[in-house]
């Protein structure tokens, strides 16, 4: 889709809570959708199967020879990281997006077994197919959780870790009865345009809606319609079980590189909340008080606290996420 049609498409994009909208599909891999930079592909075989990662890869006219790598959330791909990109490539970095196998452009499996070590591994073979030996790792929501486990497993390829607004920062499984994939795979049939925006509303906003939300909603409610859209819902549901079934939360005191969490102080996301009673919902993803005691574990860590922001502060406030994103980096 070029920009011209997405901002025609989004014109419309206001009524999305009508049920009787007429909206346009996108395939599951979001073919017709452009994303802020070119898209080039990684082909490469895992778990007996051929796979293609999609990722954006741009160098800075004025390079400082650091690289940025970004890794995007569940609900999200590469594409919510254009402006930061625009950023960062302005500053100097090179800047290095993939899609994860299973989101965005790249292949929806018909099986995976997604580990974050799968993922992490995915990722460092990415890399280095490009010629980048070591970067800076910055991981929003569950790919704060990957940014985590890349760091954990590769410590000599990464220069320093930050994590915005990262789910995993607390033991969901502790509170949350266990829910199959069969379940989530259920639930991920059942989803609206109306139902999608409604949570990030909720989940991300604090019930306070912009405009500037909607591609965000668009991405995710686009493919419903899209005939193939039921292997799309497998992966989202095996990406559920992979977050509930392996926290790094308890890890966070092995890492061994500088570490930088930026957190959105209103964010109060936690997976499973409508699983539980609204006693113990209250007590989950309390992020002002989850980021002080993560940040105490761990050894070289630093905690920025951005009041009045939520989960996805590059989103919601650019000018002051960009502002603080560049006093962290090196």
């Amino acid at each position: 889709m070029s920009q011209h049609n997405l901002l025609a498409f989004l014109v419309c994009f206001s009524l999305l809570l009508s049920p009787a909208l007429a909206r346009e599909t996108l395939g599951i891999n979001l073919e017709g959708y452009d994303y802020p930079y070119q898209v080039k592909r990684y082909t490469f075989r895992s778990q007996q199967q051929k796979l293609s990662m999609a990722y954006q890869y741009e160098k800075s006219p004025r390079p400082n020879g650091t690289t940025v790598l970004l890794l995007h959330g569940k609900n999200f791909n590469g594409a919510y990281w254009g402006e930061t990109m625009k950023m960062l490539l302005a500053e100097g970095y090179n800047v290095i997006v993939p899609d994860q196998i299973g989101f965005g452009k790249s292949t929806k499996p018909d099986s995976y077994q997604y580990t974050f070590q799968q993922l992490a591994e995915n990722t460092r073979n990415l890399l280095e197919k490009e010629g980048i030996q070591r970067c800076v790792v910055l991981g929003h929501s569950m790919g704060g959780m990957l940014a985590t486990r890349y760091a954990l497993m590769y410590p000599q390829n990464t220069e320093r870790l930050i994590l915005v607004n990262p789910i995993g920062l607390e033991d969901w499984k502790l509170k949350v009865p266990y829910v199959g994939v069969d379940q989530w795979y259920e639930q991920e049939l059942k989803k609206t345009a109306a139902g999608i925006k409604n949570y990030q509303l909720e989940s991300y906003y604090f019930g306070e809606w912009d405009k500037k939300y909607d591609p965000w909603v668009y991405l995710l409610a686009a493919p419903l319609e899209s005939p193939d859209y039921p292997r799309l819902a497998w992966n989202a549901a095996l990406t559920y079980d992979m977050i509930f079934t392996q926290p790094v939360v308890y890890e966070f005191s092995q890492l061994d590189v500088p570490t930088v969490l930026i957190l959105g102080q209103r964010d109060r996301t936690a997976l499973g909340k409508n699983l539980v009673s609204a006693e113990v919902a209250a007590t989950m993803g309390d992020y002002p008080a989850l980021g002080k005691k993560v940040v105490a574990d761990i050894p070289d860590g630093k905690l920025i606290e951005l009041e009045g922001l939520g989960h996805l502060p590059h989103i919601q406030d650019f000018a002051r996420f960009g502002k603080v994103l560049v006093e962290v980096l090196p």
